[in-house]
């Protein structure tokens, strides 16, 4: 049941719908210098509070690593920022586009003109609560709009601060931020906003599409999914361990763009193991009183990490845990830290193998060849992106061509996403739609058609208007052509 004061949040933003709106009809055209305005004061609120925002982050994990919360959170979030503010005088710009004969030839004119949409709707997920719904804002702002900011429930101590800090640095009718339950989340996913971003898990995605649907809503989605990792034999295996472990331990694997499931050569798989049990053990001599090893978030998303181990161990999987000191996990207070586990072969039938694992899991499973991980993963829902290790270009382009997934990075993983000129996003159940550098200003923007007719009334010339005689005849006969 919604509460009253839910209830006024959903009044509230109502409100706030209408009148930015309204704002933005009035408005009109909007200039790059006040685009570039709101992103300045923008990037000053990350920056100028990068601080608090880490120490309310780690406040609502239990405990999470501050370097990465400014690596992940503050310095990813105003690279995006940056870039957007850079370049969006050249994406402003109206692109000429070349009008057919005869139309051209007598003076006629065609361009497009990107065209702010109005007022776009963010929803943002916990596991970066901050970049989740800033990086989006980029290219929101970038493109001339207003912006409404719905964030997760599952951190609420960070979606307060930046519903303070967003009213001291914007008015409500340029960008507003809005929390709540699962309730507020529906009725702000139901608004008749010009275009809808939730970035979040597959599952609420539905319903996302469902409430905009009704609206008529274009909607951008940014989910998740199983990406997985390609070794091949060509590569050196030590190499590969150390950068997808690097990866996986970002945010200890609560990543959207986290590896998933590693493929090993059958023949390297103890290699593997071996290899990454003693990387991870030289980065944490010891997890639950690391500062640099993160918490998972909540309650919740601990116990559904049990649950998955407990569901491998109970059908014959075989689970082996990195605890370099042998810490006992069960009587830690105020956080809910897991060990990175490596589940080994697992079974379809697994959970680890059927849920987005989003935590410090990883799967391991071995190949004959390069075929086999091919048709693994195009037998399984497309991911949100595919990681390949190998130096055989024949090898790395035939896994190009035969895969389709959001995106690839080669040799690394999650770097793609660092890449503010590369569009990101996913596929299928792994998303819909694209965003980052200019490919979100077209996101956000209405790429109107443009054409100018030339004072020659060209249907009259050529006899295409009625009555139809010999002249329209000859006219037609001329242009239909092979």
């Amino acid at each position: 049941m919604t509460n009253l004061n839910e209830n006024s949040v959903i009044s509230a933003m109502r409100a706030t719908l209408d009148n930015q709106r309204a704002l933005s009809i009035k408005e009109g055209a909007v200039s790059a210098e006040v685009r570039i305005d709101r992103l300045s004061r923008a990037i000053d609120l990350v920056f100028d509070n990068r601080d608090v925002i880490v120490e309310t982050l780690a406040l609502d994990f239990g405990h999470r690593s501050s370097h990465q919360s400014l690596m992940s959170d503050i310095y990813a979030t105003i690279e995006c920022l940056k870039h957007s503010k850079k370049h969006l005088k050249k994406w402003m710009k109206t692109e000429r586009r070349k009008a057919p004969v005869p139309m051209n030839l007598m003076g006629g004119k065609a361009s497009v003109e990107y065209q702010p949409k109005g007022v776009i709707g963010i929803i943002g997920t916990w596991n970066f609560p901050l970049n989740t719904v800033f990086a989006p804002l980029a290219g929101v702002l970038a493109a001339g709009n207003r912006a409404m900011i719905k964030c997760s429930e599952v951190t609420p101590q960070t979606g307060a601060l930046l519903e303070t800090l967003a009213a001291k640095y914007f008015s409500s009718d340029e960008v507003a931020v809005f929390n709540g339950g699962p309730d507020v989340g529906a009725s702000f996913s139901a608004l008749p906003f010009d275009h809808l971003i939730f970035t979040g898990a597959t599952s609420i995605a539905r319903h996302i599409l469902r409430a905009a649907a009704d609206n008529l809503t274009p909607v951008t989605l940014e989910l998740g999914g199983k990406s997985p990792v390609i070794i091949s034999k060509s590569y050196p295996l030590q190499d590969a361990v150390e950068r997808i472990f690097a990866g996986k331990i970002l945010n200890v694997g609560q990543v959207c763009l986290s590896p998933d499931y590693v493929f090993v050569p059958e023949n390297q798989l103890e290699d593997f193991t071996t290899e990454a049990s003693t990387y991870i053990c030289n980065l944490f001599p010891n997890l639950l009183d690391n500062p640099d090893y993160s918490s998972v978030v909540n309650e919740r998303h601990y116990r559904r990490l049990l649950s998955y181990l407990e569901d491998a161990r109970q059908k014959g999987g075989d689970v082996r845990e990195i605890n370099p000191a042998n810490e006992d996990f069960s009587q830690q207070q105020g956080t809910h830290k897991l060990p990175l586990t490596l589940v080994i072969n697992p079974s379809d039938d697994m959970l680890v193998m059927q849920e987005e694992l989003f935590g410090p899991i990883i799967c391991v499973k071995t190949y004959t060849t390069v075929d086999d991980c091919i048709a693994y993963v195009n037998a399984n829902p497309r991911p949100l992106a595919l990681y390949y290790f190998g130096k055989d270009s024949a090898e790395q382009r035939h896994v190009l061509d035969s895969t389709v997934t959001g995106a690839v990075t080669i040799n690394d993983v999650i770097f793609h996403v660092s890449c503010e000129d590369l569009p990101f996003g996913g596929i299928g159940p792994s998303g819909m739609g694209s965003y980052h550098g200019f490919d979100g200003f077209k996101t956000f923007s209405h790429a109107k058609a443009v054409y100018k007719q030339s004072s020659i009334n060209l249907q009259k010339l050529g006899g295409m208007l009625p009555p139809y005689g010999e002249k329209c005849d000859k006219t037609l006969n001329t242009m239909i052509k092979k």
